[in-house]
């Protein structure tokens, strides 16, 4: 048995002459949460598809768990599991309910079943719940429930499409806890998000546009190697005004808002600090502090999609 429980070599996929996953090529360890992030349309669930053996790709290979996902498609199925931003439960039924229905589907049964039951609600802190309906759940319960319904038949590998989509911040963190005890159990987590620190808390990730992948590595050495340029966090008053400005300027490799602040990416970007004030105070925007600060993931992020976008003036992220 080898140490990795995703394989991919030139792993392709074509719709119609449409290329939406172009020759991808990556490894995921057992036992480790990986993270996979691009934005809308960059191949992430047609990957994630085909890993699980619901498409078949058009060329390349890949293994799951030492599977092939064309000839062994019926076996990855058994020893994975699926959680879905939608959760895929089922409203009008209690908590317990859905756990005897999923456990049917997996065919976990009897005994076993009533183990894995009380094993999933001390595990999801859903003792007491059991008789509530789903659909009378907040998000952060429903998100629980899922994931225990998609643990249910003790699975050696997760695939989490968007799991934490429209939680709140407190659940987010909850149910990422729960990962971390799964992960330390042996269980091995493929998660796609959008949220950037959910993905700093994974052991390694990649950065997939346009079907390509454009970055992998741990989130530290993705924004050690990968990221072009320092970071300059400014600020001030009316940010978006502030944003157009610097960007007009055309000095930077990139202007980007994050809520009220902005990050102003370019090499040796503290040397930019008078000319940044010259430009925004010629606006009548008050600047309250600028401060060099390390390169997030979404730094990063943003500009790899930028760069896959055709702009010239990002940072360039080259996948290894």
């Amino acid at each position: 048995m080898n140490n990795y429980a995703i394989q991919t070599i030139d792993l392709t996929k074509k719709f119609d002459g449409f290329t939406a996953v172009n020759r991808i090529n990556f490894t995921v360890k057992r036992g480790e949460i990986f993270g996979f992030l691009g934005p809308n349309g960059a191949g992430k669930t047609t990957t994630m598809r085909m890993l699980m053996g619901l498409i078949a790709p058009t060329s390349g290979a890949a293994t799951v768990l030492g599977h092939d996902v064309v000839k062994e498609t019926a076996a990855i199925r058994q020893r994975i599991g699926y959680m879905s931003q939608r959760f895929s439960l089922y409203n009008d039924l209690t908590v317990v309910e859905n756990l005897n229905f999923f456990g049917g589907t997996y065919g976990v049964r009897n005994q076993h079943l009533r183990a894995r039951k009380e094993a999933i609600l001390e595990m999801a802190g859903l003792n007491g719940r059991e008789k509530e309906l789903t659909k009378n759940l907040s998000g952060g319960w429903r998100q629980r429930l899922a994931l225990g319904c998609a643990i249910l038949h003790e699975p050696e590998l997760l695939f989490l499409d968007e799991p934490t989509a429209g939680v709140d911040p407190i659940s987010r963190r909850d149910f990422w806890d729960l990962l971390y005890v799964l992960a330390d159990q042996g269980k091995t987590i493929f998660v796609t998000t959008h949220y950037m620190d959910e993905a700093e808390h994974c052991h390694r990730l990649s950065f997939i546009q346009r079907g390509r992948l454009v970055a992998i590595g741990s989130p530290e050495e993705i924004k050690r190697e990968k990221m072009r340029g320092e970071v300059l966090e400014v600020d001030c008053s009316a940010p978006d005004v502030a944003m157009k400005t610097l960007r007009e300027a055309d000095l930077f490799e990139e202007v980007a808002l994050y809520g009220a602040l902005i990050h102003v990416v370019a090499e040796n970007v503290a040397s930019y600090k008078p000319k940044i004030k010259q430009l925004l105070q010629a606006e009548n925007i008050q600047i309250r502090s600028m401060e060099k600060i390390l390169p997030s993931l979404e730094d990063v992020f943003i500009a790899s999609a930028r760069e896959g976008n055709g702009t010239q003036k990002n940072a360039e992220i080259r996948g290894k």
